[in-house]
């Protein structure tokens, strides 16, 4: 599966792009109650566009969705997109997360254009991208650090790739229900006090062939890993969402996929506070 991404690292926030191959089919789903998203609404299964260009997540909340514009202007540049009589269209998603730089600097078009521009097959985790400045276990009065994970699994042929950036409300829940994250960490700049500072977002990615309406069942499947590795999940304070990609390659049992990326993103999450080797 030949998934591109790229990072943009600033000070305390930061741009994440997923770029699939041309002709990837996608959907997702939001659950939290507080989302920050561009373009979201293609994603229906109704909807006519079925494939995406990019993803992009962001810090920055809503003002870090800016970044999409840079990754969407790039594109258009190389005429990439949904073709229309008038040229390409790329069809970008983005979803953001709030962190500091709302009180300071979030993230801009070029910084988008930036991440995009530094795509790979390398997968790098941790503190890095959209990850930069997320945190976790808000909702005990304290914090601390986020981060981006990655995590790879396989339903028969087909392999799953998860990249979820974890900053949630809640924390994050072991396989056997203890809580993985620190308590808090006073070295860490405060976030703001009120209920709308967190969000943990993830893209699904498979080679699998499916469908647009198969692509929103795995994004659901992907909120379950979300339930299974955030404590609490989905609350109305988090803008919790999910969007899956199929790249079409190779054939698979829908319900196998589905439970596994139910696991794979459970894994994504855990290892965004604590990286090591992208495996679930």
């Amino acid at each position: 599966m030949q998934l591109k991404i790229g990072h943009w690292t600033g000070d305390g926030t930061g741009v994440t792009v997923i770029v699939p191959p041309g002709g990837t089919i996608a959907s997702g789903e939001v659950r939290g109650g507080a989302p920050a998203t561009r373009e979201f609404a293609l994603l229906d299964p109704t909807r006519l566009v079925d494939r995406v260009d990019a993803v992009v997540l962001s810090g920055g909340s809503a003002l870090g969705l800016a970044a999409g514009d840079g990754v969407a202007r790039a594109l258009w540049e190389q005429g990439r997109g949904f073709p229309t009589p008038a040229g390409a269209v790329p069809i970008v998603v983005g979803m953001s997360l709030f962190d500091a730089s709302v009180a300071g600097t979030p993230p801009t078009a070029a910084d988008g254009r930036a991440a995009l521009e530094a795509a790979t097959t390398e997968l790098t985790q941790g503190r890095v991208g959209a990850g930069t400045g997320a945190t976790v276990g808000k909702w005990r009065g304290g914090f601390s650090p986020g981060g981006l994970g990655i995590a790879h699994g396989t339903a028969g042929e087909a392999s799953v790739v998860v990249v979820a950036v974890a900053n949630a409300w809640g924390d994050v829940i072991g396989p056997g229900g203890e809580v993985l994250n620190a308590a808090g960490d006073p070295g860490l700049a405060p976030v703001p006090r009120f209920g709308m500072t967190n969000t943990t977002l993830a893209v699904v990615a498979t080679d699998a062939r499916l469908s647009k309406t198969d692509c929103f069942l795995l994004a659901q499947s992907g909120h379950t890993g979300y339930a299974r590795a955030l404590n609490p999940a989905h609350s109305r304070y988090d803008g919790d969402a999910v969007v899956s990609l199929a790249t079409g390659e190779r054939e698979a049992d829908l319900d196998l996929l589905r439970a596994t990326v139910t696991e794979v993103t459970a894994g994504a999450i855990r290892r965004a506070i604590a990286p090591g080797p992208s495996q679930r």
